[in-house]
């Protein structure tokens, strides 16, 4: 059902002429710093320069705010004039680029009411939807969408991966007055649904009945053992036994030496605890499900996607390593004009900031060559890069150990012979050289 809905959203938002509520692509210089406002609520924030990087398609077009230092949180935001998004689409795009290569740092966007005091901005302060790419290693990679309902943030039940690499990506949210939601990376749909379901704004419409109960006879044993079946007589289960061929010494003083004991001996005959063998159970009745009635708490709510004063849009975030850069902020009511837009400026300039990095790369890539054919390269480095080719070698090496790889059972042997199955010993070996590496970078240092 909710596809439909999808559907007639999309095709009423081709009709609908665009109302714009929030433009910026830092086209005017210095002139940023009058509209965006950095928080004072903490000393230490880190400070936003206007810049487009080092990669990049245009280097005007591709001015943004880039984070500048490491460590670090940042707190900055533009204020714009309130407005509802009641009967109305709302769609929250921007373009944002990790050109440091980010280790762990958000990249995301928060909207605020309009009365929030800008000058007070800080991780505490309320707001409405948080939308955007958080990155924290390679297992944290995701896109959040939070939004404030009741007071109350709630996350995004389904897992929407990022983009982790150092180009220029184009993030939209689209949020619709039937309570339907899209997510955009890139111009093309990497997730939607509807509100409802999504997040956990309302109580289930469903729960388990109170009144109900599992029958006592109900029987969810899928195999039984078979009642017909009997152990035979002659089964002994008796794993040891006196020894019958033992006797009494003749020295055996009962008096001093207490009663003799014959001693014990394993049973020849023993057949171990006789089970009886397992059946279907002819009276199963599979898994008793809780039976379910309308929850009498849940009240639909029609106007979850409504917010009644956005009025400021601002970064709060924290980065380890600085360097990413904001840029194409647009926040209008027509997802048709927002993908126009998105053509117009990350389009654009996409393939030629990928060819840029084509060429950075090569360019990087050749230096570092003549450093090691020169022996000016820092040791450090060598070692590293020789990590790969330690591993190609042990590929190359593999029919030395043919049976380590196919007969797994000989690996407690190979060991004992100081041959390590392939997995392991390429683990080590991967191991080994980052040691060597890390110790040599520290003694350059």
């Amino acid at each position: 059902m909710w596809r439909c809905l999808l559907l007639a959203a999309a095709l009423m938002a081709v009709s609908a002429d665009p109302l714009i509520y929030f433009r910026e692509q830092f086209e005017d210089g210095d002139e940023w710093q009058k509209r965006w406002i950095e928080s004072k609520n903490k000393t230490d924030y880190g400070k936003f320069q206007l810049s487009a990087g080092k990669l990049y398609g245009d280097p005007e077009k591709d001015k943004g705010l880039q984070t500048s230092q490491n460590g670090t949180f940042y707190a900055i935001s533009a204020k714009f004039e309130q407005f509802s998004n009641e009967g109305q689409t709302l769609v929250i795009q921007y373009t944002v680029q990790h050109e440091q290569g980010i280790d762990c740092g958000g990249g995301y966007v928060k909207l605020f009411p309009s009365d929030m005091n800008q000058e007070q901005l800080n991780s505490e302060s309320q707001y409405y939807i948080m939308f955007g790419p958080d990155i924290c290693g390679t297992i944290h990679e995701k896109v959040h969408v939070i939004f404030n309902y009741k007071g109350e943030n709630h996350l995004i039940k389904k897992n929407i991966t990022c983009k982790h690499d150092e180009l220029t990506h184009l993030y939209t949210l689209i949020i619709r007055p039937n309570n339907t939601y899209e997510v955009k990376i890139d111009n093309e749909n990497v997730e939607n649904g509807t509100l409802e379901d999504d997040w956990d704004f309302l109580p289930p419409r469903k729960i388990k009945d109170p009144n109900a109960t599992k029958p006592l006879d109900w029987d969810e044993r899928e195999q039984i053992e078979d009642p017909n079946e009997m152990k035979p007589e002659d089964w002994d289960e008796t794993e040891y036994i006196s020894d019958p061929e033992s006797h009494i010494p003749n020295d055996w003083d009962s008096t001093m030496d207490g009663e003799w004991e014959p001693p014990m001996i394993q049973n020849p005959k023993y057949k171990g605890i006789w089970k009886p063998k397992i059946i279907d159970n002819p009276n199963f009745q599979g898994e008793w499900i809780h039976p379910e009635t309308d929850n009498p708490d849940y009240v639909p709510d029609p106007n979850i996607y409504r917010y009644h004063s956005i009025g400021i849009i601002g970064l709060d975030l924290w980065q380890v390593k600085s360097g990413t850069i904001f840029d194409n902020f647009l926040i209008t009511n027509n997802e048709t004009f927002a993908e126009q837009i998105g053509n117009e400026t990350w389009g654009i300039t996409k393939d030629p900031e990928m060819k840029m990095k084509e060429k950075l790369d090569a360019e990087k890539e050749a230096k570092e060559a003549q450093e090691e054919k020169e022996g000016k390269a820092p040791k450090w480095k060598g070692l590293l890069k020789n990590i790969e080719k330690m591993g190609k070698l042990k590929k190359d090496n593999k029919a030395e150990i043919p049976k380590i790889k196919q007969e797994p059972q000989h690996a407690e042997k190979a060991t004992e012979n100081n041959i390590q199955p392939e997995a392991e010993t390429k683990e080590e070996a991967n191991a080994a050289a980052k040691e060597e590496a890390n110790t040599a970078a520290k003694d350059e240092l």
